[in-house]
């Protein structure tokens, strides 16, 4: 390879690399919004937080699952682009740690929907809607990526042929996991609005306008998140050590 043509390259991935960090610095601002309007729109039109009534109970599902199941998993699927200087084997123990703070809040999220339901007055029943479905299936399958995940690429003595082979499908259904997640979010705002607001929700209230602007604010970060995931030329450029782990020489 010539110089010229070197050095194209490298000017090229520093292209890359600060589209990437502008991008990344719009998906922080975006997703830490989506936070805040979350708690802005429970402490203003659902009663806030608390442990003694069944309805304020529920309050704390969608924002533990905001930030553990949209937050926090976004930002694990791009650790790998966003601290690129890192050492692979630190990159990993991160992503899982990551991982396993999104199962705790995830897991709290759950016992705030069950706790509601069971101490409403009437009880309310369990997994009817599609969107209990879907919540269902999402947490199944990032269970099951977080345990293959931990075993084909922390777990010492895994050959590097059996990496190698399930690492784009541990990546298609990551990406995947998190496309549900924002579908699962969207059609559960949805249908708490449909539930609270009843005949008023076709007079376009104030909070139904709310959370729609909200639930296209996820998907314009869902869209975003994906995008700078999935692009090729926001890679990481693999180092030198990343070949000795994956003889497993140092795992």
């Amino acid at each position: 390879m010539s110089e010229q043509n070197r050095n194209n390259m490298q000017s090229q991935n520093v292209s890359h690399v600060g589209a990437y960090s502008s991008l990344y610095t719009i998906s922080q601002i975006v997703g830490l919004l989506l936070i805040f309007s979350v708690f802005y729109w429970i402490i203003n039109f659902r009663g806030g937080f608390g442990f003694t009534e069944a309805k304020i109970i529920f309050n704390w599902h969608p924002l533990l699952m905001t930030i553990g199941f949209i937050y926090l998993f976004a930002n694990s699927i791009l650790h790998y682009r966003t601290f690129r200087t890192l050492k692979k084997r630190d990159l990993k123990n991160h992503h899982a740690i990551i991982h396993g703070c999104v199962i705790v809040l995830v897991l709290l999220a759950g016992w705030a929907s069950f706790a509601s339901h069971i101490y409403s007055n009437p009880p309310i029943p369990n997994f009817y809607s599609l969107h209990s479905w879907m919540g269902i299936v999402t947490i199944s399958m990032f269970l099951s990526q977080f345990v293959s995940g931990f075993v084909s690429f922390l777990f010492p003595g895994i050959a590097v042929q059996y990496k190698e082979a399930i690492m784009p499908y541990h990546i298609f259904f990551g990406v995947f996991n998190f496309i549900l997640a924002i579908a699962t979010s969207v059609l559960g705002f949805g249908e708490k609005l449909i539930f609270v607001l009843e005949q008023e929700y076709k007079n376009y209230p104030k909070e139904g306008m709310f959370v729609n602007f909200l639930g296209l604010l996820f998907i314009f970060y869902g869209g975003l998140v994906v995008f700078m995931v999935t692009k090729p030329e926001f890679k990481r450029e693999p180092k030198p050590e990343d070949g000795v782990l994956l003889t497993g020489a140092l795992e």
